[in-house]
């Protein structure tokens, strides 16, 4: 998948495409649906292309520290998008300069570049100065050159859409299931390991000190039954415990994600490595002492591979 940086106008393409516009955020169920869309469309020689904006408009325009962090990062939406058949994707900086971008401009100097056959967006879409237009306008002003619109319905989950919105709130409240069923996978993280204090390891708990995830939602403080994939060539799965939190007991002073491998000992000291949360265990605790908090680890592992039929 080719990728394109994007700062203002984008750069002009002879190659016909059907686009997809949209933040794309965590790439869930009702993106996917936008991509199937966009694949039906697509004739013989058309690329399949998505332009994708960064930051939210929340955090940029109003600094709002809600919406700073994402559901996934850049290179996990390209990881997601080439997954699908995304062949091109624009990676467009969303700044405030860019936000005074009018819809005309927007649709006549902006896409008119790109040698578009379609657009594909979703029905909430809007975009412009403020978001001054909408999915329908989108048409209207695509239809003046050419350009043809897709409007996908949002797709519904339990009787409500599916949004990025509601996802962080799963993922922030340790909803793990909830998410995972409107992202269509579980909610992930990806991070470089780090040496920590290795506290774990004298207990006889050695984890995975997870780095680099300051970019994404912080999923709520508590201990999870996950997975970690290590690498990606010929990646590895194993089943893990995953802490999440503050560390109160040992007087933690920021968060962290922190991963203990069920059955498994190795040296992971730099690698890259992809935390899964499948389900929420319990909620942090801040146990008297650290014999009760050993106590407490060895029922989590219990518990977890009881569920995983590893007892």
């Amino acid at each position: 998948m080719e990728t394109i940086e994007v700062t203002g106008r984008p750069p002009e393409s002879s190659e016909p495409k059907v686009l997809i516009i949209g933040k794309m955020d965590g790439v869930h169920l009702g993106h996917q649906a936008l991509l199937r869309e966009a694949k039906s469309l697509a004739a013989e020689g058309e690329k399949l292309a998505v332009y994708a904006f960064s930051d939210h408009p929340k955090w940029v325009l109003r600094g709002d520290e809600a919406f700073k962090a994402s559901l996934s990062t850049d290179m996990d939406k390209q990881r997601y998008l080439n997954a699908y058949g995304v062949e091109l994707y624009y990676h467009v900086h969303f700044t405030k300069e860019y936000a005074k971008t009018s819809p005309e401009e927007f649709v006549l100097e902006h896409l008119n570049r790109l040698n578009i056959r379609h657009v594909v967006v979703g029905e909430d879409f809007r975009f412009g100065k403020g978001r001054g237009s909408d999915a329908e306008g989108l048409k209207e002003l695509c239809a003046s050159i050419d350009i043809g619109v897709s409007i996908v319905p949002g797709v519904l989950m339990h009787g409500d859409k599916v949004s990025s919105t509601d996802i962080r709130n799963h993922v922030m409240g340790g909803r793990m299931e909830a998410a995972q069923s409107m992202l269509g996978r579980p909610f992930e993280v990806t991070g470089v390991v780090e040496k920590g204090q290795q506290l774990g390891r004298t207990l006889g708990y050695p984890t995975l000190n997870v780095g680099g995830i300051d970019a994404y939602v912080n999923v709520k403080p508590a201990v999870y039954l996950g997975t970690v994939q290590i690498g990606w060539d010929k990646p590895e799965y194993h089943y893990t415990l995953i802490s999440a939190g503050y560390r109160p007991t040992v007087n933690g002073d920021s968060y962290k994600v922190e991963a203990y491998l069920l059955d498994f000992s190795g040296d992971l000291y730099g690698r890259e490595v992809t935390v899964q949360f499948l389900r929420h265990l319990r909620d942090e605790v801040n146990f008297n002492g650290m014999d009760a908090l050993v106590e407490q680890m060895k029922h989590d592992e219990e518990e977890a591979r009881s569920i995983l039929g590893l007892a």
